[in-house]
């Protein structure tokens, strides 16, 4: 009777888990790309593809991880965000928790532009820190957690292939020195932290040229 009753239990607590998944609204990319065309267009481009290595491209972007950016850069309830910085922080400012998922969904359903490699010298290295990393080092290789392609694995790790090379090296910088530091458990600060600035240049390069 227990043993009926406890499972009674587990099966209607799936079945409300399910009904709230079902019921819960989804993202609206037609919404997002309103808001991409007025908020993000200046930095992003109107379809995710930035006009300037500074920003970065988020066409084709992991749906997931794009929301949580936003969310990072967005102050709440007090607290300062999680990811500093203060124009996007002013960005976002105004956005609801529904805006950030829409206009995540929308930008994750645009077709990357990619930009591709510049430095073909940087490209070995690069390659091998990619797909090998550095045991004496203890750097784990980068496909491991955004792919062999660089495509990413959703919905925890970016899409890095064909973005900007530029971009990629200034965020690696940006973990090593601690200033940025929204990334699950420190991963990435710690791996970032036994890199040489010719390693982060050069694996940034290679994710460039990445399809």
């Amino acid at each position: 009777m227990v043993r009926t009753t406890a499972l009674a239990v587990l099966l209607a607590s799936s079945f409300m888990a399910q009904a709230s998944q079902e019921a819960a609204p989804k993202a609206d990319p037609a919404k997002g790309k309103t808001i991409a065309e007025t908020v993000c267009v200046a930095c992003h481009g109107a379809d995710g593809n930035s006009p300037a290595a500074v920003n970065p491209h988020l066409a084709g972007q992991v749906e997931q991880y794009i929301y949580k950016q936003l969310a990072n850069f967005k102050a709440a309830d007090g607290k300062p965000a999680v990811r500093n910085n203060p124009i996007m922080g002013g960005m976002v400012a105004a956005l609801s928790d529904d805006d950030m998922k829409n206009v995540a969904a929308y930008f994750a359903q645009q077709k990357l532009k990619a930009v591709g490699a510049k430095d073909e010298k940087q490209i070995a290295l690069g390659q091998k820190l990619w797909r090998q990393g550095d045991f004496a080092k203890g750097v784990p290789a980068c496909a491991g957690c955004h792919g062999p392609a660089g495509a990413g694995l959703p919905a925890q790790y970016p899409k890095l292939a064909g973005q900007y090379a530029e971009y990629t090296e200034a965020q690696l910088k940006a973990f090593r020195q601690g200033e940025r530091a929204n990334d699950p458990e420190k991963m990435m600060r710690m791996v970032a932290a036994k890199l040489s600035d010719a390693e982060i240049k050069a694996v940034a390069e290679y994710a460039a040229g990445l399809r």
